[in-house]
């Protein structure tokens, strides 16, 4: 069995079932599996990669911890997601106020915001501080939504199941953070809002 091509649901169930036995190849493949789409979500979170390695680690280190809770019938992608993603969010609350006094040592007029009229890679990398920055100012749950929709490429009734809410509220979130991302970033690109 390939470690890196997708896995059935049987094959996940396989896989779960040889770790819970202690077989170290079996979470091997699990790891290199699913270690692209962690790293994704965790990356997306705080756009440093130390830190989203970091808690990949940790991710994987938790997942051989917990296994044991996994029952058969759910998602495990999902169920992992939902791991990094918790962990994701406890780093960012005990490290959120070392977070703000770094962003608060620049002012607005310091940042750097692409004037749109260059060409090149230079706008594109702008382009991607100033949706980072926007993205990190959204309400954590229209985040959380945004960020596993856009960035791990789940489907609305993965998030669902991995946050544990109805598909209604899962599409309610999406919807007001594209909104709010439209105002934040409106300034920014000379948008009309």
């Amino acid at each position: 069995m390939e470690g890196t091509r997708a896995l059935n649901q049987d094959d996940t169930w396989s896989l779960v079932q040889k770790v819970k036995n202690g077989d170290r190849e079996a979470f091997m493949i699990l790891t290199r599996t699913f270690q692209k789409k962690v790293f994704v979500l965790t990356y997306s979170f705080f756009r440093n990669k130390e830190d989203a390695l970091d808690l990949v680690q940790e991710t994987f280190l938790r997942l051989f911890q917990k296994i044991g809770s996994f029952r058969q019938g759910h998602n495990f992608e999902a169920w992992l997601l939902q791991i990094a993603k918790n962990l994701c969010i406890d780093y960012y609350r005990k490290n959120w106020s070392r977070r703000r006094e770094l962003e608060s040592e620049k002012s607005v007029e310091e940042l750097h915001v692409a004037d749109m009229r260059t060409q090149g890679g230079e706008e594109a990398r702008d382009l991607k501080d100033i949706l980072s920055r926007c993205v990190n100012r959204l309400a954590e749950r229209q985040r959380t939504i945004f960020i596993m929709r856009h960035y791990s490429q789940l489907k609305n009734e993965e998030i669902a199941q991995a946050l544990g809410i109805s598909l209604g509220t899962v599409k309610s979130l999406h919807f007001k953070a594209v909104h709010n991302l439209r105002a934040l970033m409106g300034p920014y690109l000379g948008w009309e809002t």
